[in-house]
C-alpha cells in the first residue's frame, strides 16, 4: 500500500471508491474532477460529491476545464512521490499523455462484463435490454473507450425490477470493493490483466431525445424496462389523457382495465402507477385520472 492514489471521479458512481480508498487507508494526493455545474430548477452552482469527500478529508481537488491542464501538477506530484491513478465515472475521455504518467497505469471501475456495454450507459443500457445478467470490470486505461485489459469481473445477476439509480449505487459499492480487494495485486505487479476479445458491444451517450416513448413504437415490456432505465435521465415522457406527463413507475398488464393502461405495441398494456403530471407533482396513477379524465 506504498503507492499514493490520485483519483479521477465526478458522477455519483464514483463516491463510493473514493470512501473505500480513504477507508483502507490510501493517501490520496489530489481528487481530479470536472468542474462545479448548475443543477436543479433554481440552477443552483453544484460541487460534485467526489469533490465535498475531498474536502471533508482535506485531500487538493483539481477541477481542470481540460484534462491536459493538470499534466504539470501531477508529473510534479510524481517527481517525490510514487502514484497511481484511479479512475471512476469521471465522465472525459483520458488523453495518452496523462496515462502515461502513471504505472501500471490508471485503474479503471466500469460497471459492465466488459467487452459488454463499452461506452457512458452500461446500467441503463442493461436495464433497458432487459438483461439477466450485468456486473463490473477492473480494468486498465487505454486510450480506447473502455478497451483496455481486465484485471477481474464480478457479475451481477438482474430480477426485472431494477431502477437505473439504485443499480448504479449497487454496483458502486461492488465496484469499490472490487477495487480495494485488487489494488495490492494490481500495484506490487502480482496480478496481470487479460485483454478484452474483439467482440464488443457498444452503449451510447443519452440525451433528452431518448425521453420520449411512443405506444406504436415499442411494447408494454420495452416501455416498462424504458421506464426503470431512464428514470433519473433522461426519464420517460408520453402523453397521456391528452396531458404530457413523466412516467415514474409502471408495470405490465394484458388486459385495459381503467384509461390508465395505455396500449403498445404487441398488444399488451403499459399499467402507468406514478407519473409527474403537468404541474410538475408526483402523483399516483389514479390521482391523475381523477384529476384529468373528462
Amino acid at each position: 500500500m506504498s503507492k499514493t492514489i490520485i483519483f479521477f471521479g465526478t458522477d455519483t458512481f464514483s463516491a463510493s471508491a473514493l470512501r473505500h480508498l480513504i477507508e483502507a487507508g490510501y493517501i490520496v494526493a489530489a481528487v481530479i474532477t470536472k468542474p462545479d455545474s448548475k443543477s436543479g430548477r433554481g440552477q443552483r452552482l453544484t460541487a460534485p460529491l467526489v469533490k465535498q469527500i475531498a474536502l471533508e478529508h482535506d485531500i487538493p481537488v483539481w477541477q481542470p476545464t481540460k484534462l491536459i491542464e493538470t499534466l504539470d501538477d501531477i508529473k510534479a506530484l510524481g517527481a517525490t512521490i510514487d502514484v497511481v491513478g484511479v479512475l471512476s465515472s469521471y465522465g472525459r475521455i483520458i488523453p495518452q499523455a496523462i496515462i502515461d504518467l502513471f504505472h501500471p497505469g490508471i485503474i479503471n471501475i466500469h460497471p459492465s462484463l466488459l467487452p459488454m456495454y463499452r461506452g457512458p450507459s452500461p446500467i441503463e443500457t442493461a436495464i433497458a435490454n432487459g438483461d439477466t445478467s450485468t456486473g463490473v470490470s477492473i480494468m486498465q486505461l487505454t486510450a480506447g473507450m473502455d478497451a483496455g485489459p481486465v484485471y477481474a469481473q464480478e457479475v451481477f445477476p438482474l430480477d426485472g425490477t431494477e431502477t437505473a439509480p439504485a443499480l448504479e449505487e449497487t454496483l458502486s459499492e461492488l465496484g469499490a470493493r472490487m477495487l480495494i480487494e485488487t489494488l495490492p495485486s494490481i500495484i506490487d505487479g502480482s496480478l496481470l490483466p487479460t485483454p478484452q476479445t474483439d467482440e464488443a458491444v457498444y452503449c451510447s451517450l443519452l440525451n433528452k431525445a431518448d425521453a420520449i416513448i411512443s405506444p406504436e413504437a415499442l411494447t408494454a415490456v420495452q416501455a416498462e424496462r424504458h421506464v426503470r432505465a431512464y428514470l433519473e435521465f433522461p426519464k420517460t415522457k408520453m402523453t397521456v389523457l391528452d396531458q404530457p406527463v413523466i412516467i415514474t413507475k409502471a408495470h405490465v398488464v394484458s388486459e385495459q382495465t381503467t384509461p390508465m393502461d395505455v396500449a403498445f405495441k404487441g398488444g399488451q398494456f403499459l399499467a402507468i402507477d406514478e407519473l409527474i403530471g403537468p404541474s410538475g407533482r408526483k402523483m399516483s396513477g389514479s390521482a391523475f385520472l381523477n384529476g384529468y379524465a373528462a
